[in-house]
């Protein structure tokens, strides 16, 4: 089972928080071509590895997190709050490509 430190409530069990998708991914801005939406939308690159995601604390204290996992091992790795993460943090070696 997967067990997540929660920041604020500490060790819980991971049936008390949804997925929310790759935390990693630098989004277009709102004037970009269509095609260019499409692709960062339904493109998603599945690796294997360290990776990064958002996850809400659902039946906690539903704050947004961005969990660092190797999804091989399910080990977490880091776990910090999501409005603490760096502008700019996610999608950072997506941007410099």
């Amino acid at each position: 089972m997967l067990r997540i430190h929660c920041p604020c409530c500490g060790l819980r069990d991971h049936d008390e928080f949804t997925l929310w998708g790759d935390a990693s991914r630098a989004f277009p801005g709102l004037e970009a071509p269509r095609e260019q939406w499409v692709q960062a939308v339904y493109a998603r690159p599945n690796p294997r590895g360290e990776t990064q995601e958002f996850f809400q604390h659902t039946l906690g204290c539903r704050r947004w997190l961005v969990v660092t996992r190797n999804n091989l091992s399910h080990e977490v790795l880091s776990v910090q709050l999501a409005r603490q993460r760096r502008v700019g943090q996610a999608g950072a070696q997506e941007a410099q490509a």
